[in-house]
C-alpha cells in the first residue's frame, strides 16, 4: 500500500467530452463526446475509490478541466492562422467553456477534489499538461500548489493517457516530483495509431512508474 505523506492524485480531464456514450436514467444512451476515448466511462468508478481513498487519508486530490473559448486554435473549425506555431494537434470542437462537453463526467465524486486546474482557455494556446500551456513555459498554477504543500508525490489518473496524462507526467517528473500512472485508472485514444506505445515508451524512460489500484489498497 503507497504512503499518502506528501502525496496527492491528479484527476486528468474526466470530462463528458472525452467519453463514449452513458446509460442514462430514462434507459436511453448520452450522446457521445465530440472526443470520446475508448473505455473513458470504464475508469470512473476507479477513480472515484481512489479520491476516497487520498481524501480519508488527508492527502490531496486535484482535477484539471480542459476550458476552451469558442473558435480555440485547436479546433477543426477555426482557421489554420490561428495557431501560432506552439506543439499543437487540431480535434473537433470539444470542451467549450460553458458547455455540457466540458463538464467532468457526472458519475465522477467531486466532494474530494481539493482545487480544480482549467487549462486551454487561451484561443491561441492548447494545453494538454496539467503544469504547463504547450508552449512549455506558460503555468497553469499546479506545480505552485503542489510545491506549497510540500507534495512530492504524485498519482495520475485520467484521459488520455497518450495525450494529456502523458504530458502531464513527463512535466512532473521534469519537476521533480516522483510519478506513478494507475493504469486501470486511465485510457488512450491512440491517435495517431501508435501513439499510445509511444507514450507509455516515454513515460517509462522519463521514470514513470505504472501500477494498479490493488497496489494502492
Amino acid at each position: 500500500m503507497l504512503q499518502f505523506t506528501q502525496s496527492a492524485l491528479l484527476i486528468i480531464d474526466v470530462q463528458n467530452d472525452f467519453c463514449p456514450p452513458r446509460p442514462m436514467q430514462d434507459g436511453r444512451l448520452s450522446a457521445p463526446g465530440a472526443l470520446a476515448v475508448p473505455g473513458g466511462n470504464e475508469i470512473v468508478p476507479v477513480i472515484n475509490r481512489l479520491s476516497n481513498l487520498f481524501e480519508q487519508q488527508g492527502a490531496p486530490v486535484v482535477a484539471t478541466q480542459d476550458w476552451h473559448p469558442a473558435g480555440h486554435c485547436s479546433f477543426a473549425s477555426a482557421s489554420p492562422s490561428a495557431a501560432t506555431g506552439q506543439e499543437r494537434g487540431i480535434w473537433p470542437d470539444h470542451c467549450v467553456q460553458g458547455s455540457a462537453g466540458a463538464e467532468l463526467h457526472p458519475a465522477l465524486d467531486q466532494h474530494p477534489i481539493r482545487l480544480i486546474i482549467r487549462k486551454g482557455f487561451r484561443s491561441y494556446l492548447d494545453s494538454y499538461s496539467a503544469f504547463f500551456e504547450n508552449d512549455h513555459h506558460t503555468p497553469t498554477g499546479l506545480e505552485g500548489y503542489l510545491k506549497v504543500l510540500g507534495i512530492t508525490q504524485l498519482y495520475l489518473t485520467g484521459l488520455a493517457t497518450d495525450y494529456c496524462v502523458k504530458y502531464s507526467a513527463l512535466d512532473a517528473r521534469r519537476l521533480g516530483f516522483t510519478v506513478s500512472v494507475i493504469a486501470d485508472a486511465v485510457r488512450g485514444v491512440d491517435y495517431p495509431a501508435g501513439s499510445l506505445q509511444q507514450a507509455l515508451e516515454e513515460m517509462t524512460a522519463a521514470g514513470v512508474q505504472f501500477i494498479n489500484l490493488k497496489d494502492v489498497t
